[in-house]
């Protein structure tokens, strides 16, 4: 017998995506006239007409480094920058700051970052006792997924970051049995645990984010009897994806409409394609719409095996935001992707800068469905229109080059 948290994540994938499109154009709507920034980046548009993903993806994307912008910008009378539609008081639970800073707001309703499905998933039950080792200072990490234990029924120990030591006497003398927090710290109580004698056997699962969880490392955790699961969150939208008993990539949340877009652009890839993770989350007191991560991944074929339907991706691959000083100008995927879009011919470039310091060459590998003659001059032409900058061109096969993602490789030697 399957376990879910709730029924909804093993709808039928076509009832979830009909209900996802039905909602889609409301949240536009509700975000046009709620969110003061989202109403200046949707000006013009018809809410009504954003029912299907073609639609959305004709929408602009929206980057962290805009929120920061916009916050900035509006501190005196917004700190949210118009991004948040809630009022401070019983609506508002929590705020918080992310590196830059950018304040978050936090609303009061149950599970509000949806973190519940993953620690379910990872085998977080009631009367569980959570040792919570995200941090409590400023950042919402801890609140993610304090907020997600208490939607099933947890317990919580707020031990944040640091002080080992005392952590390890609170796992030796609470006897917790799961845990949240980096893999990092997890190893670092384990290998402290060991050094001084400390039983911390009660441990048994836990739940991890912020890092990589390379297998290596899952397997050095199953060793000491941890079963080790990973999720993939971020402060604006809150979980994204999480892991399941499959162990076959990342499952998507409710809620949530994820694209995955070429790095620098808002187009869409073909299906397996490594590039960018762009999310619209169906949450009114954050409408982000169109929010681009600046993190890669991929899209998986096929249902998860743990019977859960919704999308699968990778998981984290790198980021997206590959801009490069290439002989003092900066260069950044969005020009990659201008110049290729200027030859119908042109599938997939891929911008390489090789040499030494001080001696950079800059290549444009360019997958053509067709090669004209001149098609490689005239895109040095547009090289330079567009970076201000020369560089070689190198025309391939439909297919030549990697899937990673990358727009702009750094080959650059720096000894």
């Amino acid at each position: 017998m399957r376990e879910f948290f709730d029924e909804r994540e093993a709808r039928d994938p076509e009832l979830r995506e009909a209900e996802l499109m039905q909602a889609l154009p409301r949240l536009v709507a509700h975000a046009q006239q709620k969110s003061a920034a989202m109403a200046q980046v949707l000006a013009g548009v018809d809410a009504s007409l954003v029912t299907s993903r073609q639609a959305l993806a004709r929408l602009p994307v929206t980057r962290k480094h805009e929120l920061f912008d916009r916050q900035r910008a509006s501190l005196a009378s917004d700190p949210f920058g118009g991004f948040s539609t809630l009022l401070r008081g019983p609506d508002m639970r929590h705020v918080f700051a992310s590196p830059g800073p950018i304040y978050e707001p936090e609303g009061a309703t149950r599970d509000y970052w949806r973190s519940a499905r993953a620690m379910f998933a990872a085998g977080f039950r009631r009367g569980d006792l959570v040792h919570n080792a995200f941090s409590y200072h400023m950042t919402p990490g801890a609140f993610i997924f304090e907020a997600g234990a208490h939607a099933i029924g947890c317990t919580v120990f707020p031990a944040g970051v640091g002080q080992t030591e005392q952590q390890l006497q609170a796992i030796t003398e609470l006897r917790p049995n799961a845990y949240t927090g980096t893999p990092s710290f997890l190893r670092i109580l384990l290998e402290k645990a060991q050094e001084a004698g400390a039983d911390v056997s009660s441990l048994r699962k836990a739940l991890t984010g912020g890092e990589a969880l390379p297998p290596s490392l899952r397997d050095w955790f199953a060793s000491r009897g941890v079963d080790v699961y990973q999720s993939y969150a971020t402060a604006d939208l809150g979980l994204i994806a999480y892991e399941t008993s499959s162990r076959e990539g990342l499952v998507l949340d409710e809620d949530l409409i994820l694209e995955i877009v070429r790095p620098g652009t808002g187009d869409p890839v073909a299906d397996g394609e490594v590039g960018e993770i762009v999310v619209t989350t169906l949450n009114p007191a954050y409408p982000l719409v169109r929010f681009g991560t600046g993190d890669l991944s991929a899209l998986l074929p096929g249902p998860c095996p743990s019977g859960r339907t919704n999308t699968r991706i990778k998981g984290w691959m790198g980021r997206a935001d590959q801009t490069t000083k290439i002989r003092g100008m900066f260069v950044h995927p969005a020009q990659v992707a201008d110049i290729a879009r200027r030859f119908p011919e042109v599938l997939k470039a891929r911008l390489v800068v090789s040499g030494e310091m001080a001696n950079d060459h800059m290549t444009l590998r360019v997958e053509a469905s067709a090669r004209p003659h001149g098609l490689d001059a005239r895109i040095g032409e547009a090289i330079r229109d567009v970076t201000k900058l020369r560089g070689d061109v190198e025309l391939l096969e439909p297919g030549a080059l990697p899937n990673d993602g990358k727009v702009i490789e750094d080959a650059r030697s720096y000894k």
